[in-house]
């Protein structure tokens, strides 16, 4: 990136995710995009090794965190957003289109009657297009949807924060399998990234390592194109969806998908407590569809 913006990059080693630091040298604003919130599933605890990590760079730095940027409602980890927002402060935001994911699950879950799929559990709702400051740093919100209805991007200069849309070249796409989501849009949201300017550095949210390799988390549009192995340049549409209809097919259900959800559509809130103190998750009973 240019010599206004930083980037700081930390990764969960528990659910493969990276959480990101963008911050303007110029006024010190940052935004803090896709934080964890540690869940032991065994035991039911949560805890906040992995956003404190990120916050102890935000204060080490004196940085003024002005958002807290969700891609989607993510299926494999929890979200530490309200925490962050609890300790730094920032406005929580994601796209616009996390009312359908919310209704779609409301219904699945049997969520509370005072949960309502209207957004109102986030600060900010984007539109595809809005731009909106980072200090004196730029930034766009993309509509990518696919792989949910309601993923976004965040072009930030000349770096694009993808979450789950694409992965590192050698491990391709995320999966298009999860209710609302869609291998046709999400090849179409993946051509939209990857008409960006060739030296745009591309930010995953996850990383999968094949091979044994060490994580990576950064790539440039132009690598994509070349090398990605499921939407390099000359792959078709109808070549990428015939290919992910059959690959989703054989995957398991992620580890975290019932916990995270619950959590992840309230903006990153526990659900409400009962009448005993306790907060409780649901497990929707054959609910979810399982492949064989």
């Amino acid at each position: 990136m240019n010599a206004q913006a930083t980037v700081q990059a930390f990764f969960d080693p528990t659910t493969w995710t990276v959480t990101y630091v963008v911050w303007d040298q110029a006024t010190r604003r940052a935004a803090v995009i896709d934080p964890v919130l540690d869940f032991d599933f065994k035991s039911g605890h949560t805890a906040t090794h992995s956003a404190d990590k990120v916050l102890a760079y935000v204060r080490a730095n004196d940085l003024d965190v002005d958002w807290i940027l969700e891609t989607h409602a993510h299926a494999d980890h929890l979200s530490g957003a309200r925490h962050v927002q609890d300790q730094v402060g920032g406005h929580i935001a994601i796209g616009e289109h996390i009312r359908e994911v919310q209704a779609t699950f409301k219904k699945i879950f049997n969520l509370e009657r005072s949960f309502l799929p209207d957004g109102s559990q986030f600060d900010h709702l984007f539109k595809d297009g809005e731009t909106f400051q980072i200090g004196k740093l730029t930034a766009t919100a993309m509509l990518v949807p696919g792989h949910t209805p309601a993923d976004m991007a965040y072009l930030i200069d000349d770096a694009v924060f993808v979450g789950d849309t694409l992965f590192m070249p050698d491990v391709g796409s995320a999966r298009a399998d999860f209710p609302g989501g869609n291998a046709h849009s999400l090849y179409r949201s993946m051509r939209r990234l990857l008409d960006l300017p060739e030296a745009t550095k591309v930010f995953v949210c996850h990383d999968y390592p094949p091979n044994g390799r060490a994580p990576r988390w950064e790539t440039s549009v132009a690598e994509q194109r070349a090398h990605n192995i499921h939407v390099h340049d000359g792959i078709s549409e109808d070549e990428f969806v015939a290919m992910r209809q059959a690959r989703d097919a054989t995957l398991e259900v992620p580890t975290l998908i019932l916990p995270s959800i619950q959590v992840n559509v309230r903006g990153g809130q526990l659900p409400p407590v009962d009448d005993n103190g306790i907060a409780y998750l649901r497990i929707p009973l054959n609910a979810l569809p399982v492949h064989r």
